[in-house]
């Protein structure tokens, strides 16, 4: 089995480097790859990493023109591996690489596509989890990931499924949101988490919002069809306040119809423009999905034939 470890690196001079040694370490009689993507680093962890290319032959290094952001080194990274299984692990620490060993075991014992990690005790900045529970709410509702998965970074995924992933050609990858749109096979096991062993969290208030609106705007259609249940609802109470403005009309059982008319109108147009807006935006919503260039099925392979993608 070949394995790839994808490390998206950014300001870690003095972490890249000996996570890449204990790599070697943990990693020793195993075929394995290991692809750094320095995402714009303000240090100098390109000329760490050239030195780390230059002395391990496991070493591949992609160097990003600017910080394009870690969903987008990740996805560069992916592009870049050939092994059976892919690990995505933080440049950090927080992740001890011997808990690679830990993914690998549980994806073969449970034939899992996807592995996330999770953690019985988080050590991240209160606002970082803060923002996941965020994301991982709305991801929830989103993309159908299952409400008790925490999707963590330090991941492993199935070489079939990444070859699914890396046909994204959009600017605005979300890595999770890709894996979830091609496979639920997806499974999770507990390693260790540990405190940073170097410099503080990247993880800004700019990045978050960043990534809420990716995850809720690019990778589902539910904040479309949320405006087409308002618009629908809206435009019903219209219709059953005019029947009641009609039956009371009739009856002369209504002695003030003037808020009731006003009532009406507004619920009235206000339905049908929500209502208008959410059919439009379901048609564009369904060209955005064909714009990200991903297959409207995949098959599992079976036995030694590859998988076969349907467009």
């Amino acid at each position: 089995m070949n394995l790839s470890v994808v490390i998206p690196v950014y300001n870690s001079e003095r972490t890249i480097g000996p996570l890449v040694e204990r790599l070697q370490t943990c990693l020793t009689g195993r075929s394995f790859e290991i692809v750094l993507v320095n995402d714009g680093s303000a240090d100098h962890s390109e000329a760490v990493c050239l030195q780390l290319e230059s002395e391990f032959s496991t070493v591949q290094f992609i160097a990003l023109r600017r910080n394009f952001g870690e969903f987008n080194a990740v996805l560069c990274g992916l592009n870049h591996t050939s092994g059976d299984y892919v690990v995505i692990i933080d440049d950090d620490f927080q992740n001890p690489p011997e808990a690679i060993l830990t993914l690998i075991n549980h994806a073969e014992t449970g034939q899992y596509d996807v592995v996330y990690s999770r953690y019985a005790q988080k050590q991240h900045h209160w606002f970082r989890n803060l923002g996941s529970w965020l994301v991982n709410t709305l991801t929830t509702y989103s993309i159908g990931k299952p409400r008790d998965l925490y999707l963590s970074s330090f991941k492993l995924i199935r070489r079939e499924v990444v070859e699914e992933i890396i046909r994204y050609r959009g600017p605005y990858p979300y890595i999770d949101g890709l894996i979830f749109r091609v496979t639920r096979t997806v499974g999770s096991v507990e390693v260790p988490h540990n405190s940073r062993a170097e410099g503080r969290s990247n993880y800004t208030v700019r990045k978050l919002i960043g990534l809420v609106l990716n995850v809720f705007i690019g990778y589902s259609l539910w904040p479309i069809r949320v405006f087409t249940i308002l618009g629908a609802g809206l435009f019903g109470l219209g219709l059953l306040i005019g029947i009641l403005l009609i039956i009371g009309w009739l009856t002369g059982l209504f002695f003030s119809p003037g808020w009731g008319i006003v009532l009406w109108a507004i619920g009235t147009g206000l339905g049908l423009q929500m209502l208008f807006l959410g059919v439009l935006g379901e048609y564009l919503g369904k060209l955005f999905m064909a714009y990200s260039g991903l297959p409207a099925y995949v098959e599992k392979k079976a036995g030694s034939e590859e998988p076969r993608a349907g467009s």
